[in-house]
């Protein structure tokens, strides 16, 4: 549930985890039909379902001047 003056880019950074949040606000927006209409500043009292998103795939690093010791 919102409080007066969150926004849901804010939302979306604080409780999902680094590796999910490129799409995060975009998904919101499409799990909560209407959440766009209250606007980028929400009022108080709005409930919002925040979808499970999933991690990104791990890439391993590889180092072409050789392994760090």
């Amino acid at each position: 549930m919102t409080k007066d003056g969150d926004m849901v880019d804010a939302i979306c950074w604080k409780y999902y985890a680094k590796g999910q949040q490129a799409l995060a606000v975009e998904r919101v927006y499409a799990a909560n039909l209407g959440l766009a209409n209250y606007g980028p500043i929400l009022k108080a009292g709005i409930t919002i379902l925040l979808p499970s998103l999933p991690y990104p795939k791990a890439t391993p690093v590889i180092r072409i001047w050789g392994s760090k010791s």
